[in-house]
């Protein structure tokens, strides 16, 4: 049996039963295919049911404020990804009349919209002949076929391309596409693949030469960058000091507490008798309660934060703080962080 073939059956049998492929909306499956690139289907879901009951036409959507889309976005992370869309269905809405378009070279051109993307809502939607390449169909291929060439390098990339243009099913392309990454997120999985009740195992490389740990192969080029927190929580219990953030930087246009950002870690007092701390607090202030330092890690920053109570209002507001009703925290778009601290804190 032939490998799109043999994938094809296998995947008729074992696929998942998720939403988006009960559909050949390009709208509805765009949706799917942003909220999975860098998440998991079953954290996922929650999200998908939230965006299509809330929005469901790519109308409903470009009519939506940008901390509307960021709220529900909310934990996902990569919150560009939530402003992309927003551009998109505004696009969407203005040029094409609401009517999400279908074919590759149409969805190419929108923002947040790339090669692979554009490949999958074709091919789903419209059955183009479009192949897709993400993380699963890398790791299938290179098994498979025993390609050693990494693939995040440039050479890698249109190896990985062409192979994938190659094994394409031109009858069926939205059917393999699906085969192919069904089988890479299920049974030939990053650690411990099912080799053992895999469809194509007598033709795979990796198998036969015991090398499915090895492959494929993945060039380490990302340097992540420490920086350290201190968030100043100024609270009476019914109101709170927020932060509006700006843009050119992680979590833009969200909001967050008052923030003191240090180049190394700072016990409390030497946070306290930094000078741009000097001109928000009054003269000899002390934190009520100072929280345990916590590590969160996003794609190439590693953040070491820090939350320091203050039961009373900051001399000076900065332009960008500003207050706000406890009981309307959570109509604000927060960092997940933020909101987890929040949550628990005002117990809400």
């Amino acid at each position: 049996m032939m490998f799109s073939e043999a994938l094809i059956s296998w995947y008729n049998l074992n696929k998942r039963d998720l939403p988006w492929r009960s559909t050949t909306n390009p709208y509805i499956i765009w949706i799917s295919e942003i909220i999975l690139q860098q998440t998991r289907v079953e954290q996922g879901l929650p999200y998908f049911y939230k965006f299509t009951e809330n929005y469901p036409t790519v109308t409903d959507f470009a009519n939506a404020s940008e901390d509307e889309i960021l709220r529900l976005w909310q934990g996902l992370g990569y919150y560009s990804r939530g402003r992309n869309m927003l551009k998109t269905a505004r696009v969407v809405k203005e040029i094409y009349g609401g009517n999400f378009p279908s074919g590759y070279n149409e969805l190419v051109k929108l923002t947040g919209i790339g090669q692979y993307t554009a490949s999958a809502i074709s091919s789903f939607a419209a059955n183009e002949a479009r192949a897709v390449v993400d993380g699963n169909v890398y790791r299938v291929l290179a098994r498979y076929f025993g390609i050693n060439e990494p693939i995040n390098s440039t050479a890698g990339k249109k190896i990985f391309q062409q192979v994938a243009d190659e094994v394409l099913n031109h009858e069926h392309p939205g059917l393999h596409n699906q085969a192919i990454m069904e089988f890479g997120a299920t049974l030939c999985k990053p650690k411990n693949p099912a080799c053992g009740t895999c469809p194509v195992r007598t033709g795979c490389y990796a198998f036969l030469h015991q090398a499915t740990t090895a492959l494929p192969v993945k060039l380490k080029t990302v340097k992540v960058k420490d920086r350290y927190f201190n968030y100043l929580l100024f609270t009476d219990g019914k109101s709170i000091i927020m932060n509006k953030r700006g843009t050119g930087d992680i979590w833009a246009n969200m909001y967050d507490l008052p923030l003191i950002e240090t180049t190394s870690l700072l016990t409390v007092d030497e946070v306290l008798n930094l000078s741009e701390i000097k001109n928000i607090l009054p003269e000899g202030a002390k934190p009520a309660e100072i929280f345990p330092i916590q590590k969160h890690v996003l794609t190439h920053q590693r953040l070491h934060i820090r939350f320091l109570l203050f039961v009373y209002k900051p001399i000076k507001l900065e332009i960008e703080w500003f207050s706000i009703e406890v009981e309307n925290l959570k109509k604000l778009a927060l960092p997940q962080i933020i909101f987890i601290f929040l949550t628990k804190f005002f117990n809400f």
